[in-house]
């Protein structure tokens, strides 16, 4: 046979040289969890994650930045009596996040920061916005996710990142940070968040579901690839910097469209239930864990995703570096 594709697979230099697409730590970003106090709480439904303590927060991400893992994205779990209707603990600027933020960057200079914008950590309601008369207000949410963002950019933060998908919040962010003199934070998009089944264990961790109704109302329809798009049109001309695809394996096909409409770097969030899954599975001896994660993170790459966020990413970076 004059064409054998075998050829280009028969041994690992070849296979290795011919290679489409590559993972490498530096593509990576870590999830994180801190809460108050000293030490860390286990999540139940992702071994190997904690709520932590930040002393232990800038352990965690002393050792990601070792391993070569560029990011931290940080997630505030607060106790139930500190929260409130509107999340007033969100803008205060010795609040969690904020002084979170300041120790990682005082201990950890060169790790990039980023901070998630939305309200449900802090809300009583466990919604992304405002619920005024069993609704979510849009309008209303705007101007507290814009000072939410400045608190967290006057605190240190490399990139803000909104997650909550209300409507006009990257423009309203936007707006703020450079009033304030922060023209130089980014903007990480939630440009495409879905309402998804597989955020379980990640609203476990910060005890986050919604009191009443969902998040169907502003979160995208499963069911949509072309609104994608739209987000995406919407997201880029408010200003954002980065966009993000959320969750990211039930999600390929959206991946790979807004690559191929943007310039923009594309991030996919691989989520706390793709994580639960793999880990769960590789408990009961069916499935090896780190090779699932590893072929998991490339078909992100391989859809288009430049950034990968994932609670998956020490793992990753020690499989990466042989260690």
């Amino acid at each position: 046979m004059r064409v054998r594709p075998r050829r280009n697979r028969a041994r690992p230099a070849i296979r290795e040289l011919v290679r489409e697409t590559r993972l490498v730590p530096s593509d990576l970003v870590l999830p994180l969890f801190v809460q108050e106090g000293e030490g860390e709480t286990p999540i139940a439904s992702m071994p190997g994650h904690a709520r932590l303590s930040i002393d232990r927060l800038v352990h965690r991400s002393r050792e990601a930045l070792g391993l070569g893992v560029p990011a931290v994205a940080l997630f505030p779990a607060l106790a139930e009596e500190l929260k409130d209707p509107r999340g007033s603990q969100s803008t205060k600027p010795d609040g969690l996040l904020p002084r979170a933020v300041r120790a990682l960057k005082r201990e950890l200079p060169e790790l990039l920061v980023l901070t998630d914008v939305a309200l449900d950590p802090y809300s009583s309601d466990g919604h992304d916005g405002v619920v005024i008369g069993g609704r979510i207000d849009n309008d209303e949410t705007l101007p507290l996710l814009a000072a939410m963002a400045v608190a967290q950019a006057e605190a240190g933060a490399d990139l803000v990142a909104p997650s909550d998908m209300m409507d006009g919040r990257v423009g309203a962010i936007r707006d703020a940070l450079d009033r304030a003199g922060f023209g130089e934070v980014g903007i990480c998009s939630y440009c495409c968040k879905y309402a998804s089944a597989f955020y379980g264990p990640f609203r476990e961790a910060l005890d986050s579901a919604p009191r009443a109704g969902d998040k169907k109302t502003y979160q995208m329809d499963p069911g949509n690839a072309r609104e994608a798009l739209r987000e995406l049109a919407l997201d880029e001309a408010e200003g954002a910097d980065w966009v993000m695809v959320k969750p990211g394996l039930p999600y390929l096909d959206v991946v790979r469209a807004v690559r191929e409409h943007t310039s923009l770097p594309v991030a996919a969030y691989h989520v706390s239930g793709e994580y639960a899954m793999l880990r769960a599975a590789a408990a009961n001896g069916w499935l090896d864990y780190e090779a699932c994660l590893m072929e998991s993170l490339l078909a992100l790459r391989r859809a288009g995703a430049d950034i990968l966020f994932t609670y998956g990413a020490i793992d990753a970076a020690r499989i990466l570096r042989g260690r």
